[in-house]
């Protein structure tokens, strides 16, 4: 497979289609990173005090920059995930490769971003099965983490569906901040 850096893939199913973000996406993303209900489910960890909550569509665009100068710089992809029923944008994924002093060092580090309508088990275990499953190759890792908040119930169910499991360990930041909360799946050996 080529590198994710220099030919970003589609990934699909029969629910959803993950493709890199684009421009044409702000409308709906501003809907999903506006969603009060579904902010609680981002994960903001080490991400210098950002919440991913963008109510304007001017403070969405700067998001919407900030993720393509970090996919020209290799930092990470964020692709947009599209329900194809609707044919509409209802949240994005990253993943990227963690280099670290720490226990996550070299594992897979994804971050899932929904509407919350969207914050359903079904819906949620079909993306992650996209992502899990392609994830390993794309950036050479056996390990793939992942937050999960105690109260997201849905999500937990899904991650556990395939496979992650809640873990002990400590993701420190880049100013040496420690967070917590995080759930792994390992690829089958």
């Amino acid at each position: 497979m080529s590198n994710v850096y220099d030919n970003c893939p589609v990934l699909e199913n029969d629910r959803f289609l993950l493709r890199f973000i684009e421009e044409t996406d702000m409308e709906d993303l501003l809907k999903v990173y506006s969603d009060k209900n579904a902010l609680p489910f981002f994960n903001s960890d080490n991400c210098d005090g950002d919440n991913f909550y963008y109510p304007t569509i001017e403070r969405m665009k700067s998001a919407y920059d900030f993720w393509v100068y970090s996919y020209r710089e290799k930092w990470f992809v964020r692709w947009s995930i599209i329900d194809k029923a609707t044919n509409n944008v209802i949240g994005t994924i990253e993943l990227f490769k963690r280099i670290s002093e720490d226990e996550t060092n070299g594992m897979g580090t994804l971050r899932l971003d929904v509407r919350s309508d969207y914050e359903k088990e079904d819906s949620l275990k079909s993306i992650l099965g996209l992502i899990v499953s392609n994830g390993y190759e794309l950036f050479d890792t056996d390990t793939i983490l992942t937050k999960i908040p105690n109260y997201a119930i849905e999500r937990m169910a899904a991650a556990e569906s395939l496979g992650f499991t809640k873990r002990d360990i400590v993701l420190y930041g880049d100013k040496g901040e420690g967070y917590t909360g995080y759930w792994t799946v390992s690829r089958a050996e």
